[in-house]
């Protein structure tokens, strides 16, 4: 259910982007003063963006920020859209990679950011990410903060009890694919009598899913998610997931997920990095217990998000200024040390600090090289418009099979006809 709200969140950003276009917000105003020292930041939760802010303050004491954490990215996103139709914008503001793609199709209502140096930077981050905010103008309407990498999180002490290797690297050649991660679920269900992972759409498609080259759109931007063979196979493992009943039909980010991670009524979940702070958060008592492996197939990525100007916005420069400091690749690096955010600028990938890092919640496992490796080998793809659109509708359907409400021999179909419902094709 939580998906379905999203997805309607989502339309009506997309109408009032589109009143935004129409209305020419260049001409809006800020509710932060035009100071030039002071600006007011939009981001979203889960983010650590008072940790940034505070890291930045540390910096610059003459500067006052009035940070704001709106919502969940799709509330934040929306809330952006809603602000742009009626003029009335942040200075500042955090957009999840997935939500970017509406914003860049229309440039006009953000701050072409190479007016502001962006030009001089871009090569500081990793091709494929500098790529999502560039508009087809060649506008830069935003900055990467971050990126998500994958592996998984699995509870060592639960293995142990279900006769399951425990150390890393052990348990990472129990799973090469996505089959053998099904299968070593159903021996630790067998094992145990309890569930292997905490849900079948987050966990297994949103993972296969971006592994590929192509996922909704085709290089040219056509929507391929109908025939693209990566979105049925990712669907397909997520029901045969289901059918091998080794998940805990939990849905991520639920109080019912929260709980049940508390309680150890599972024993892995997808984690790409800025997962870890959710599972640290939520259970905090497992301390040690969880140890972090590699991810079938090695690579991928999930997550992501940019900092962007709107047109708008009172004061540009002083907004400017902070994704100068905070978004360089020391900026980034720093921020990664204190936050677990993974840098988007390769050049501190061999760094000490980034490849020596450990962390001890996850019993001291080398999360700098875990995930910069799985970046390493990412196979870029194309994020469109209604991509989250098109992910929450497939993730709908693999839910409610899941939880007995879908049948899964018509699941796909009935996705598909969400889709087209949802997008209009």
């Amino acid at each position: 259910m939580k998906f379905r709200k999203v997805s309607a969140v989502v339309f009506a950003a997309t109408a009032a982007l589109s009143m935004a276009a129409c209305s020419g917000s260049s001409s809006g105003t800020s509710s932060g003063g035009s100071d030039g020292s002071s600006f007011e930041f939009w981001s979203f939760t889960g983010i650590d963006a008072k940790g940034s802010a505070a890291e930045y303050k540390a910096k610059r004491p003459d500067i006052q920020i009035k940070l704001t954490e709106v919502g969940n990215a799709q509330e934040t996103a929306q809330a952006l859209t809603t602000a742009l139709a009626g003029g009335k914008v942040p200075d500042l503001v955090l957009i999840q990679g997935d939500d970017l793609p509406k914003f860049v199709q229309q440039p006009q209502n953000f701050v072409d950011l190479r007016t502001m140096g962006a030009d001089k930077i871009k090569g500081d981050y990793l091709d494929w990410v500098i790529s999502q905010p560039t508009a087809k103008d060649g506008s830069i309407i935003g900055i990467p903060t971050d990126v998500g990498g994958m592996a998984i999180a699995y509870r060592a002490d639960l293995f142990k009890k279900a006769g399951l290797p425990t150390d890393r690297e052990e348990v990472s050649k129990l799973w090469p694919t996505w089959d053998a991660f099904i299968e070593t679920g159903k021996k630790y269900t067998a094992a145990t009598g309890k569930a292997f992972v905490d849900n079948a759409g987050g966990s297994v498609y949103s993972q296969v899913v971006n592994q590929g080259q192509e996922k909704y759109y085709d290089p040219a931007g056509n929507l391929v998610y109908e025939r693209s063979p990566q979105v049925k196979a990712a669907f397909d493992l997520a029901l045969k997931a289901v059918a091998a009943g080794i998940t805990a039909k939990q849905s991520t980010f639920t109080e019912g997920w929260s709980a049940a991670m508390k309680k150890g009524e599972f024993a892995v979940i997808a984690a790409p990095v800025w997962m870890l702070g959710s599972i640290r958060d939520n259970a905090p008592d497992t301390k040690g217990e969880w140890n972090i492996a590699t991810i079938p197939g090695g690579s991928g990525n999930w997550g992501g998000s940019f900092l962007a100007i709107p047109k708008g916005a009172k004061n540009p420069k002083a907004a400017w200024d902070y994704i100068a400091a905070t978004q360089s690749p020391q900026g980034q690096l720093d921020h990664f040390s204190k936050a677990r955010s993974l840098p988007a600028t390769p050049s501190v990938y061999k760094d000490p600090k980034l490849t020596s890092a450990k962390d001890e919640f996850f019993s001291g496992a080398p999360i700098g090289t875990i995930y910069t490796d799985s970046l390493l080998g990412l196979k870029p793809f194309l994020i469109g418009p209604d991509s989250t659109t098109i992910g929450t509708e497939f993730t709908n359907a693999i839910t409610n099979v899941e939880q007995g409400k879908g049948d899964p021999a018509k699941a796909w179909d009935a996705a598909v006809t969400n889709i087209k419902n949802a997008i209009g094709s």
